[in-house]
């Protein structure tokens, strides 16, 4: 097969498409030449942990997200590889939330066993993708750190598996500009420790907020205030730690609250989450999506409607992670080999309106894990990815809200 196909990052989408290609290899099936460029020196994405906060050694911003102390914070059987298992790895069964080095270790015991990381360039930042119509090919400009050189190849096809959780979506609040104390967002802190004795702030009522949150207190901040917009988390909190309502303003030290009520504090810790951003892509390229289940734009969540010959993996909000970018990467390696064929270009653009409206329509968050797992399976029933009990890991994920819910 004479195409090209580049892959945009080596975190945990762009290796499941790498390990794709890979196993359809094993099968001998002819496949493209493979191309992944990665701005960091290693693989793994998120999970290669960095100290590191701003920007990185070669003056890239930090794509990591990940703290010193971070376990998982949902349940292992819900992500698991179809085709490689926590035991089949590690040799014993481990427990159910492991922490973030285990679970880099696991994703790369994978690709280590897989052999793909030839088709890897490090330290390799994409600047640009063009598209020209008249070639029908793609133009990638990449910036090579180490030998200092920006060059320009072509391909068939571009995969953008870069993520939606490294650029910070960071609000302003009148009083933030004189804050006396330390702001930072959730992309950035690295170390509870650092916040030992103080009274701190969170904005925002996600998994961040509250793992941070947590995190905090287990290492001995004096309190936590946790402000939210819409509704309170609701869990049975330690005697130190308050929910209340949308922050307003801060003077000097206080922070004021939209109930009237007041706080002071030492540090405010945005857990705010991220923004899809692209700032390789020409607008007719870029994907604008809200953080949502059915991404906007996506055909099957992964075909951009604007040009099928780009793909984006693992852009939607997840309950799901590894196994669904699996499938996702396995659907995408066989619209590229030819194998699964793509509809005309309205049923293109009709498919993620579809999905929205679905979407709108969930009741609750276990009718949300429903919906994604029965959108995995779907993509798994079309290509030979080993399956996996997708209600099995609905209940997983199940068990796990519950057992939240108890405190």
């Amino acid at each position: 097969m004479s195409k090209r196909v580049a892959v945009i990052g080596a975190g945990p989408s762009g290796l499941a498409q790498l390990r794709a290609f890979q196993s359809a290899k094993d099968k001998g099936a002819d496949i493209p030449d493979i191309v992944c460029f990665e701005k960091q020196s290693d693989w793994g994405g998120l999970w290669n942990y960095s100290w590191r906060t701003g920007l990185d050694d070669h003056g890239e911003p930090v794509h990591g997200s990940m703290y010193r102390y971070l376990w998982s914070n949902g349940p292992k059987e819900g992500l698991e590889f179809a085709d490689y298992s926590f035991e089949e790895h590690f040799g014993r069964p481990i427990a159910s939330y492991p922490p973030r080095a285990v679970l880099f270790d696991y994703i790369e015991g994978r690709v280590k066993k897989s052999g793909v990381r030839h088709w890897i360039r490090f330290n390799s930042a994409v600047r640009q993708v063009s598209y020209d119509e008249h070639e029908g090919m793609f133009h990638v400009t990449v910036q090579d750190h180490e030998k200092g050189v920006e060059y320009t190849e072509e391909f068939d096809h571009v995969i953008v598996a870069s993520g939606h959780f490294s650029t910070p979506n960071v609000p302003e609040y009148p009083g933030f500009d004189t804050f006396k104390g330390r702001i930072l967002h959730a992309h950035d802190f690295r170390d509870a420790r650092e916040f030992s004795d103080k009274d701190i702030l969170i904005l925002g009522t996600s998994y961040s907020a509250e793992d941070i949150g947590s995190q905090c207190w287990k290492y001995g901040c004096k309190t936590v205030t946790v402000a939210h917009r819409t509704a309170p988390m609701g869990f049975d909190w330690p005697a130190n730690w308050q929910e209340v309502p949308a922050l307003e303003s801060v003077d000097g030290r206080t922070a004021f609250f939209k109930d009237g009520t007041s706080k002071q504090v030492d540090a405010i810790i945005l857990c705010t989450g991220y923004r899809h951003h692209f700032p390789f892509l020409p607008d007719d390229l870029r994907l604008k999506t809200a953080n949502r289940l059915a991404a906007a734009d996506l055909y099957k969540v992964v075909v951009y409607v604007g040009n099928p010959d780009l793909f984006y993996l693992g852009m939607q909000d997840q309950w799901y992670t590894f196994n669904m970018f699996d499938a996702q990467a396995w659907w995408v390696r066989d619209v590229i080999l030819g194998r699964i064929s793509l509809p005309d270009a309205a049923a293109l653009k009709a498919d993620p309106i579809t999905r929205e409206a679905t979407e709108d329509a969930l009741a609750d968050d276990y009718a949300c894990i429903a919906y994604q797992g029965a959108y995995t399976k779907e993509l798994i029933d079309e290509t030979d990815y080993p399956s996996f009990d997708i209600e099995v890991a609905n209940q997983a994920f199940n068990k796990w809200k519950k057992h939240k819910k108890r405190g």
